[in-house]
Parts: structure tokens; sequence; C-alpha cells
């Protein structure tokens, strides 16, 4: 199924249910839905805008360590509100291996499908879930704006899901 941005808000999905599924395209145009990774976990990284700040340092941490992510058996999916040319600039300069997703439009529907997305500033909050090799939610944090997330939690939460 492909996201579509609802007029009503949408609850952030529940720990012990499944993953909505989605497609968007990465930073090079191509096609990305949730359900090809099946068979592998995924960490589901929803970030405010390529280029700011805590954004860069967040995807920065996870570059920086994916020797884990690896080691876990684990694909990471971060999604922002830009599009493909604006994070196909930001992955490029950032030297970013993982995919970039744009949930440009209709502007934020995967963000609203996963209950992260803010109408009020139109960008993701920071929302992660990580979703095993069977399609459902593990683990899921939405940190308050301008709180970036604890890369800690994604060490514990990897390491209860084992290799897929």
């Amino acid at each position: 199924m492909t996201a579509a941005l609802g007029a009503a808000s949408v609850a952030v999905p529940a720990v012990g249910g499944p993953a909505p599924d989605f497609e968007l395209v990465n930073q090079y145009g191509e096609p990305v839905r949730l359900s090809m990774f099946r068979g592998r976990n995924v960490v589901l990284v929803f970030f405010p805008f390529a280029f700011s700040g805590i954004c860069t340092g967040e995807l920065g941490a996870i570059r920086d360590n994916m020797a884990l992510f690896e080691e876990s058996n684990s694909a990471v999916l971060a999604v922002s509100v830009d599009s493909k040319f604006s994070l196909r600039t930001y992955a490029g300069q950032e030297g970013y291996a993982f995919e970039l997703l744009a949930d440009f439009w209709p502007h934020g529907a995967v963000a609203t499908l996963y209950g992260v997305f803010d109408a009020e500033s139109g960008m993701a909050q920071r929302g992660t879930f990580i979703i095993d090799a069977g399609g459902t939610i593990r683990y899921s944090v939405v940190n308050p704006r301008g709180e970036a997330r604890d890369f800690g939690e994604y060490r514990k939460a990897l390491a209860g899901l084992g290799k897929a």
C-alpha cells in the first residue's frame, strides 16, 4: 500500500504490531518499499530536514557506526520531507551510504502514516522504529523537537533482535 496523506491525525503504530508498508523514492529516485526488506531488520529513522544540525549529527552517528547495523542484519532507512534532489546532495556531502527516502509528495504522507508528522511546521518529528525481519515493530520512540536521539538505544534494541 502506498501511503496517503490523511486529514486526521494518526497514532504512532504500537510496538508488537505490524509496521505499515509504504513506498518512497530514495535519493537517486529509485522506489523503495518497506516490504522489500522482509527477511532483514529495518531501522526506520524519521528526521526533520536535511542539512540541519541535530539531524546531521544523528545521521552521522549512524554512518560512523554502520557495523552495528550490519552485524544485526539491519537496513537503515532515513526519511524526511525533503526532495530526492536535496537528499542526494546531503547524502553525498555527508557520506551516507544508507537510503535516504523523500516523503516529499504527498507532503509527509509516510510520516503521517507513522504518526510523526508535525502539520504545523510541515516536518517529520524525530521518530525511530525498529522493525524485525517479519515486519513487526519491536521498538519505537518519538523525541521532542530539538532533542537528539540516544544512540545507545539503537544498540539495546538491536541486541534484542538478534540476526534475522
